[in-house]
This record gives C-alpha cells, structure tokens and sequence, in this order.
C-alpha cells in the first residue's frame, strides 16, 4: 500500500477528470434528455447534444472543439431557471450518470481513499452537474465551471471557467490551501487540454486518452490506463452503505484497466 502522505508527512490527493475518465460520456451533454422532458430545451438541442456527443466521444476534444462546445452549452442555458436545473439533476443523477460511471474508475478512487489521499474531482463541465456527481461517488472536493446566476437564472456567461491551464491553478490553489505535497499527488485525465494538470503532480496517468494525449504519455513515459466496463454504480455499493466504503473487498483492489507496458517502466502502480 503506498504511503498516506508526501514529504516531511504532507497530505496527498488524486485529482480526476470527469468525462471519458470517471465516466463514459460527456456529463453534461448526458443531461440532454432530462433537460428536454424537463422543458428547458427543444428537440433540436437534443440532437445537436447528441452530435456533439458523438464527436467527443469518437476524436475527444481539442480546443477548438471545446470552444465551440463552450459557447453552445452557454447560449442553450441562457435564461434557464436555476432552481429547475437543480432539481431535474437531482431528480435524473443516478438513472442517467449512474449506468456510465467506470467500474475501473471507482475501483481506483477507492484504492486511493485507502491510501488516505484525498480525492478531487476537476472538471469542465458546470458545477450544477459536477457537484451531485462528486457527492454520488465520495469525492472530499469539486472545481467545476460555475455559470453566472441573476435573478433566479442562468444569463449565459460563465463565471469561472475550469478548462486547460486553470485546472492546474486550482490544484495549485488546492495545495497550498490544504497542504498537499504535489509530487506525491495523482492525477487522471483522457485529454490533451488536461496536459497542464498532470504535469502539476508528481502521478499523471492518462485515461482512455486522445491521439495527441497519448503521444504526449509515450513521451513521458506516463502510465496509459483503459477503462472499459461502465457499470451502475449501485452494484458496486454495499445494500446499507451511503458511500464506496466497501468497494475493495472481494479482489476490488485491481485496477482492471490495462497500463501499457512500454509506458510505465519507471511508474509504481497504485
């Protein structure tokens, strides 16, 4: 079992990504249909989240495309009622985010609340899905996009916007604020936009990368993991258990994703 904490006994953390890392799609895209039944968006939008769903997922997200994704999803929300996100988040999480969340994923974030690290859960995607995510699966913090609310609703702007560089500042700001020793930090992610926040810890593992992340993992020799099987993440709870408490009982403790050999000859595994 790795040690609990860094140097001179600092704290540690494992800092995920969301989307294609935690969980199979884009979690915010992943809330087309319930934001459609709930009225907040027409049939069309539907589809476009859909494409743009496909896009992700097949050629992940290069800037340019996370642009565009941006400016899409803050025209849809314009005007939105906020508390009826909220509540439609709420309402769907588990029948929408539940079947995608990567059995891997939650095996590793598991093995890293053994190891007594904190886990942190940074993501592009808004807070108002980010957050009920983080809670569904234990994570001790959030950094997610938040949007600008005025009277009760969305006016379309983005307040903080959690993408590329700014990642790695809030790790950094996460640090200093709680003490971690980034050297002997984690971190997770399948894009190369996230290139930033993995070179701010001492672990950086790409997940389920994208063609320029992997050349920039090979390069590096940063480990490769492969997730594969997502599952509904109530099987994996125990009946009574609010939390992943138990999840390493019963062989949990490998990690199914396959770690290339070529890339992780000087990595210790988890």
């Amino acid at each position: 079992m790795p040690e609990r904490t860094g140097a001179q006994g600092r704290r540690t953390a494992a800092f995920f990504d969301l989307d294609k890392t935690i969980i199979a799609k884009s979690s915010t895209l992943a809330f087309s249909k319930p934001f459609q039944a709930g009225g907040l968006i027409s049939r069309r939008a539907v589809l476009r989240s859909a494409y743009a769903q496909f896009v992700y997922l097949v050629g992940g997200a290069d800037h340019d495309q996370m642009e565009k994704m941006r400016q899409f999803l803050s025209a849809l929300t314009a005007g939105w009622d906020v508390a009826t996100v909220r509540e439609i988040v709420a309402d769907t999480l588990h029948n929408v985010v539940d079947p995608l969340v990567y059995d891997e994923a939650v095996t590793l974030i598991e093995e890293h609340r053994l190891a007594g690290r904190d886990v942190v859960i940074v993501s592009t995607s808004g807070s108002e899905v980010v957050e009920p995510i983080g809670a569904m699966l234990g994570a001790d913090r959030v950094v997610a996009t938040r949007l600008v609310e005025e009277d009760g609703r969305y006016t379309g702007e983005i307040a903080y916007y959690a993408y590329a560089e700014e990642k790695a500042n809030a790790v950094r700001a996460l640090a200093e604020e709680r003490g971690y020793d980034l050297d002997a930090c984690y971190a997770y992610s399948d894009s190369i936009t996230d290139v930033p926040m993995l070179e701010a810890v001492g672990h950086p593992y790409a997940v389920n990368p994208d063609r320029d992340l992997r050349k920039v993992a090979i390069a590096n020799e940063w480990p490769v993991l492969v997730f594969t099987k997502p599952v509904a993440l109530r099987s994996r709870l125990p009946p009574a258990g609010p939390t992943l408490a138990a999840l390493a009982l019963g062989g949990a403790l490998t990690v199914a994703g396959v770690v290339w050999t070529q890339v992780r000859r000087r990595r210790e595994p988890v």
